[in-house]
């Protein structure tokens, strides 16, 4: 691994990749036993996306960098509802207006009116982020990750992995940046810890239970969320 201004990063197989991003990821959790600053959602959101040692790049990686880069959802999309159904809304606002002037309720009229136009508008928006996120989606899933590192980008850290060479034996470059600079300096810390501490790291590994499960009529028990740093 190298260490730098940009962050930590290390070039090696796809072992080597899948190992240096969960050390990553222990160091930050390490560290956030004693700090809860450390956002907890952007580590789980960092953690799901580093690539994982039963992954694929081209394909997993590739699909959720293609997620996470998507444009962000709207209030109409936030809150459950689609185009047709704000139309509905909207037209169903403009109804009970038209019925206020018809009553002399010049105020009400005027404020159905106004959330009559605020459904149109979310409807809008909703659409058009739709249309955006699917060509965004085609177009990176196509053609960015062919001339761009895969990415990763949240307020805790920023990271990029790609492939430098070719497909008999494949190299991948993986560097994560720690956004803030004190927890920088604390996750070198920790990961110069682990160095000193563990004598050969233990890269997760997904595990297939279901066949043993059907061959013995038991439940395998839960898998362990988390290495520990100290002993794997």
């Amino acid at each position: 691994m190298e260490e730098s201004v940009s962050g930590f990063k290390t070039r090696g197989g796809w072992v080597d990749a899948v190992e240096h991003g969960e050390r990553i990821v222990r160091a930050l959790k390490d560290l956030r036993e004693d700090d809860e600053s450390v956002s907890l959602a952007a580590l789980e959101e960092f953690d799901d996306w580093r690539p994982k040692s039963h992954e694929r790049l081209d394909e997993d990686v590739n699909e959720k960098t293609a997620d996470q880069a998507s444009v962000e959802e709207g209030e109409g999309e936030k809150a459950g509802k689609d185009p047709d159904e704000d139309l509905q809304t909207a037209g169903e606002k403009l109804t009970e207006s038209y019925e206020r002037l018809e009553d002399e309720d010049t105020d009400e009229a005027v404020d159905k009116w106004g959330e009559s136009l605020d459904y149109v508008a979310r409807a809008a928006d909703s659409a058009g982020r739709k249309a955006v996120r699917k060509v965004e989606d085609a177009v990176y899933r196509n053609v960015m990750t062919q001339i761009a590192p895969y990415y990763f980008d949240n307020e805790l850290v920023s990271a990029n992995l790609q492939r430098v060479n070719g497909d008999d034996r494949p190299e991948y470059i993986f560097e994560i940046n720690v956004n803030d600079d004190d927890l920088k300096i604390k996750v070198s810390n920790k990961l110069a810890d682990y160095e000193s501490t563990v004598d050969r790291w233990h890269v997760d590994t997904e595990k297939a239970t279901e066949a043993a499960e059907a061959a013995e009529g038991v439940e395998a028990p839960e898998p362990e969320s988390e290495a520990d740093a100290e002993t794997t």
